[in-house]
């Protein structure tokens, strides 16, 4: 959502208002595109990070505040838990700096963060679920101290009207029930901004769709939750229930879920837009004073407030990005299927690979999403999330194939193309794509080495699941910090 709001309770003047608020800001920005008043001739990228928090026992440390104040850098902010964190890095230009400059900023941000941390007694870590996390951590006392957190849990909650079911079945099963959105804040991911233009929008967000299956299965990093085995990125299934504002009759109407693949391909970023106005009721109706076509109509630039808090609470895999930076408005595609780790050599691996990528996608004569059907896409998805590197994935022209088999024949090329085009040289593309091709010859990836780390030390040393986790985690931070990407970590 990224907006602090007060606490409040709505009445439905608030309602009627923010209605007919968000009209006029989807109306000011259809009035935006037909002007092309869009900055495009530089464009950016950027990187958010969500991390968690532990104690020197690698349990959860609910200490969030207070790493903050000892960081005391505003590129950090607080997430939907006590035990998480968010770093913001600055936008850049994809090929800026050379080859090394981005790990070795992120690296020295984290670096100085986790030494900030450790003065008040937490560590962090990138991770897309913390796996000594148990359900009681997820408790209303959980949620981080903003008035955002806690007007969003009641907003949810009231138009659901019961308690959240969370089920997810893999090797182990979950089923409990919850009755705060703590539960999410067990998600941490990592997030790619991609800065395009008006025109090139549709292609981008089309490309980043079609092909969230392969990077979930290459990247998947969460397999454990509350002491289960589950899915190899659990991330997925769990985001997806626990912030649902559907009670199960409203869930077999047909009534789109917040969390949300999307269901169809789209022509214009104004597509995804409207379709938030169309289906999806306001949780946060919150309305400023700004006329954004007075605005326009004085020649200034909007900040479609309603619009823009309104997306926020629209959980899209792939999520639209209006945004006003000096004075000049832009749009971006969000890319949200990621999660967090397990180091930052492996977050730029998977940056490159996604940025290249979807950048051959979109230049090719007859567009991938031609050629598949929009729930194919979505259910490769769903595939990658349950079964990692063993999951078989459609593609067009190849059918069914296993991830490894699908990425080193067709997708790596692709990707190296991509950022060739984007002009990044040879000696900055191998080493970052190296990483990705590695990851497939060895099909290792952070939710393989977990499972296998967690069943050596459970067949070795008898220990308790929780224990052998809490263990793995301690192992698993060492990695991180060691910073050798996760298909080099050996299993102990």
């Amino acid at each position: 959502m990224g907006r602090d709001v007060p606490a409040m309770v709505f009445t439905r003047e608030d309602r009627r208002r923010y209605r007919i608020k968000m009209q006029g800001c989807l109306d000011a920005l259809a009035q935006m595109l037909r002007e092309e008043r869009f900055e495009s001739e530089r464009p950016q990228v950027g990187l958010e990070i969500e991390l968690n928090l532990v104690d020197d026992a690698a349990e959860p440390a609910m200490r969030n505040l207070d790493v903050l104040e000892s960081i005391a850098d505003p590129a950090w902010s607080t997430e939907l838990g006590r035990f998480n964190l968010e770093i913001n890095v600055p936008p850049r230009r994809l090929t800026a700096g050379g080859p090394d400059s981005w790990e070795s900023e992120i690296r020295d941000a984290l670096n100085h963060a986790e030494e900030r941390a450790r003065s008040v007694g937490a560590h962090l870590v990138m991770v897309g679920l913390l796996p000594t996390l148990r359900q009681e951590d997820v408790n209303e006392a959980a949620l981080s101290d903003n008035p955002r957190y806690r007007l969003l849990n009641d907003q949810i909650f009231a138009a659901r009207g019961e308690d959240l079911l969370i089920e997810v079945s893999g090797v182990d099963r979950l089923r409990t029930y919850a009755d705060t959105i703590t539960p999410e804040a067990a998600c941490t991911s990592t997030q790619f901004h991609l800065q395009v233009s008006p025109e090139e929008f549709a292609g981008y967000w089309n490309a980043a769709q079609a092909i969230a299956g392969v990077q979930v299965a290459l990247a998947a990093n969460g397999p454990f939750l509350f002491g289960r085995e589950l899915w190899h990125e659990t991330r997925i299934p769990l985001f997806e229930q626990a912030t649902d504002t559907r009670p199960q009759e409203i869930k077999v109407q047909g009534v789109r879920p917040r969390v949300w693949f999307g269901e169809r391909w789209i022509n214009s970023v104004f597509d995804l837009f409207e379709e938030n106005l169309r289906y999806f009721p306001a949780l946060l109706p919150l309305s400023d004073d700004e006329d954004p076509l007075e605005t326009l109509g004085r020649g200034d630039i909007p900040e479609l407030s309603e619009l823009t808090l309104h997306n926020g609470t629209i959980y899209r895999w792939n999520r639209p990005v209006y945004a006003v930076a000096h004075d000049r408005p832009h749009l971006r595609v969000e890319n949200r299927v990621l999660p967090a780790g397990p180091t930052v050599a492996d977050t730029l691996a998977n940056g490159a690979f996604y940025y290249g990528l979807t950048r051959a996608l979109v230049e090719e004569d007859r567009p991938v999403w031609s050629r598949m059907s929009f729930a194919v896409a979505e259910d490769n998805l769903h595939a990658a999330a349950r079964h990692g590197m063993d999951a078989g994935l459609y593609w067009p022209g190849a059918g069914e194939v296993p991830v490894p088999e699908l990425v080193l024949r067709r997708l790596l090329p692709l990707a190296h193309r991509g950022l060739e085009l984007s002009g990044m040289d040879a000696a900055w593309r191998e080493p970052l794509l190296g990483i990705i091709e590695q990851r497939c010859v060895t099909a290792r990836n952070g939710a393989v080495w977990q499972k296998e780390e967690v069943h050596h030390i459970e067949d070795h040393d008898h220990c308790t699941r929780h224990e052998a986790l809490r263990r793995m985690t301690k192992t698993y931070i060492d990695y991180m910090h060691l910073n050798a990407p996760v298909h080099t970590w050996p299993v102990d």
